[in-house]
């Protein structure tokens, strides 16, 4: 069985860029890697997914409870675990992921306050998409902690996945949600233990190279 090593984070906290450096990092260390993502915008499967953040179901993203839009995303990563990488994983490859089931668990669970009623919605998720789905669990989650304004900076300067233009989704463009999508976050790393990695030193952003050091010492003892 191989690895499955998870790059997660808020909205334009170098999720991607985290992930290839990671993959280049272990490819020329002489491991067979792989890199997905999700939403995995060049499946079908994530047809609900791109209607959700396009605003398709309401601009607001609490217009859609956190179960629902929840059961968008899982399918879509049932739909490429089954199809694209599930014998990779089984035949000992290190599957690198930028984003997963970590995720709904950081922007679906921001949406309740109430801390008995999140914690009844994790538990849900965790069981809904590695017991009911039977997706694998990540044998790391890297959480990317970069703050919403170091966060805004950058995702001025980075088209959307969805169509590639410069049109923020419901979640970028909500600040008020993406403050409860980072703070959710924080809650959520310690939760579970997440490897946490300090994107922003003072007020400086750290660099590319900087956080991609941290992150294979955070994972050299797992591979």
């Amino acid at each position: 069985m191989g690895k499955l090593i998870v790059i997660e984070g808020v909205d334009s906290s170098g999720k991607q860029t985290q992930t290839k450096n990671l993959y280049d990092e272990l490819k020329n260390r002489g491991y067979e890697v792989i890199t997905v993502a999700f939403p995995n915008y060049k499946s079908k499967s994530s047809e609900l997914v791109k209607m959700y953040l396009g605003g398709k179901f309401g601009d607001d993203p609490n217009a859609v409870n956190p179960y629902t839009a929840s059961a968008f995303f899982a399918v879509d990563r049932v739909a490429s675990y089954k199809l694209e990488w599930k014998e990779k994983l089984d035949s000992d490859k290190i599957i690198i992921a930028d984003r997963y089931t970590t995720s709904n668990m950081i922007h679906q669970a921001s949406k309740i306050d109430d801390i008995d009623e999140k914690n009844k919605f994790l538990d849900w998720v965790y069981d809904f998409e590695y017991n009911k789905l039977g997706l694998p669990k990540p044998d790391a989650v890297i959480f990317l902690d970069m703050p919403v304004k170091f966060a805004k900076i950058l995702m001025a300067s980075r088209p959307n996945k969805i169509d590639n233009s410069m049109v923020l989704d419901i979640h970028e463009g909500n600040e008020e949600y993406l403050n409860h999508s980072y703070n959710n976050a924080v809650h959520v790393c310690q939760k579970y233990n997440w490897l946490r990695i300090k994107c922003v030193d003072g007020e400086r952003i750290k660099s590319i190279d900087e956080i991609a050091n941290e992150i294979i010492k955070k994972i050299e003892k797992l591979i």
